[in-house]
């Protein structure tokens, strides 16, 4: 009896499921991602970004020697992209400049050392024995030489140079001895390189970018008021990231994030009805290679019966938001500070009738979605953060947005965040892809 019972029970649950799914779901694989991505470009961008762009950065912190520590399970959230993404056993990377100019040496266990050398990312790969301490050699190493400033990952700021753990920094500080004191963190270094984006790199986001664009265009065209729901169309999107094998820009739950309704930030998509009358906003980005990120938005408007084009009022709305990111790009330079940047579509915002938006102008966007480099903010908030004051460099990459927020009623907002993606140039800024000029108009369906 409980056998058949279990099978009953077992039976619907999976009748309810077939239900259940979104129609986009059963969508069709047309596309053989390896073919149309090709081979990843990471590896030798990777030796191109450390020779080229790291002793530059290091310069620019004052920095003259580097030590990242890599280990097994809990590793630096810098390692792959230094080599170290395979580290068994702990293993020491050593970036410094002297008198013969940059140089790159590793002290790696014996049963690791093989393979990352013919990765040929290094200088040199010294082979340690089993047994023995990669981080003594490297420590050694270190005092053997003259270094005035030695970073090492620890940052109360940046998640991304604050790798080391307390345990790796007790030993490393009791290895080195008096040489400890010269220790700093890696904060501005890692800032200084991460941040900027080498000419192969931001062609790649261009791409990234461009799909993310498209296929939210198509998203929209799967619309049908008063049946499609928000999460329909975020499943659509699903859909579209299996079929060209690219993963989340950000966490999946809120990834593509499809509202038609009030503002509800960061947010997952809902089962809300799209209707006539609603702004639907999509805010979608995607990790391609494994490695870069885009982040785009593009707006529609659902005609009511009897429109044809969007009412005089959501066109002031749209114009406005527009006006801000367009001001907002053309502010960015190379030496403006972010929070420059935001002043300049704030005052649009405000001769515009827009309500207060919290949310900063733009921010970097390449390797996570929220990356290193200025904030694009601060010029209306209650404090600014320092990453505000920083300024715009060549080779930055930033997705940004242009406001305008309106009630819908006593106690909600709605926003249009007209978000494109750009990146700074000697003489200024271009947008990685063709912006959005007008919104997506969806017809009711009763015209």
């Amino acid at each position: 009896m409980r056998n058949k019972l279990a099978l009953t029970i077992l039976s619907l649950f999976l009748l309810w499921s077939c239900k259940e799914q979104p129609q986009a779901e059963a969508t069709a694989t047309t596309v053989d991602p390896a073919a149309y991505w090709g081979e990843n470009p990471w590896p030798e961008i990777r030796k191109a970004r450390i020779n080229t762009l790291l002793p530059k950065a290091m310069q620019a912190a004052g920095v003259d020697c580097w030590i990242v520590v890599c280990r097994e399970n809990n590793n630096d959230p810098i390692a792959d992209h230094i080599g170290g993404e395979n580290a068994g056993g702990t293993a020491a990377f050593l970036f410094y400049l002297d008198a013969d100019g940059f140089h790159s040496k590793v002290y790696s266990p014996s049963g690791e050392s093989t393979a990352l050398a013919d990765l040929k990312i290094h200088d040199e790969v010294v082979p340690v024995a089993r047994g023995n301490s990669a981080l003594k050699e490297a420590a050694d190493f270190i005092k053997s030489k003259n270094f005035q400033a030695i970073a090492v990952n620890s940052s109360a700021t940046n998640s991304t140079a604050d790798g080391l753990s307390y345990t790796q920094r007790l030993e490393l500080e009791k290895l080195l001895g008096q040489t400890s004191e010269k220790l700093s963190s890696s904060t501005e270094l890692v800032y200084q390189w991460l941040s900027i984006k080498l000419p192969e790199e931001v062609a790649i986001m261009r791409k990234a970018a461009q799909l993310t664009a498209d296929w939210q265009i198509e998203a929209y065209q799967q619309v049908v008021p008063g049946v499609s729901t928000d999460a329909d169309i975020a499943a659509f999107l699903k859909v579209k990231m299996a079929e060209y094998g690219v993963k989340d820009g950000w966490a999946p739950d809120q990834n593509p994030n499809v509202n038609s309704g009030p503002d509800r930030g960061h947010s997952h998509a809902t089962d809300k009805v799209i209707m006539p009358g609603d702004v639907i906003q999509i805010d979608f980005g995607i990790k391609v290679y494994d490695r870069w990120v885009s982040d785009i938005q593009r707006f529609a408007y659902v005609l009511k019966p009897g429109e044809t084009e969007l009412p005089e009022q959501m066109k002031h709305y749209w114009e406005s938001a527009k006006a801000g990111n367009r001001a907002a790009l053309n502010a960015m330079a190379p030496g403006v500070k972010g929070i420059e940047v935001d002043r300049a579509q704030r005052v649009l915002m405000e001769k515009a009738g827009s309500e207060y938006v919290m949310w900063s102008t733009g921010h970097p966007v390449g390797y996570v979605a929220h990356d290193v480099g200025p904030n694009l903010g601060g010029s209306q908030a209650p404090s600014v953060r320092p990453a505000a004051q920083k300024e715009l460099q060549a080779g930055m990459t930033f997705a940004f947005d242009g406001f305008h927020a309106w009630k819908l009623d006593q106690e909600n907002l709605k926003t249009i965040s007209v978000e494109e993606m750009a990146v700074v140039t000697e003489n200024g800024a271009e947008y990685l892809i063709a912006p959005q000029e007008e919104m997506i108009l969806i017809p009711s369906g009763k015209n």
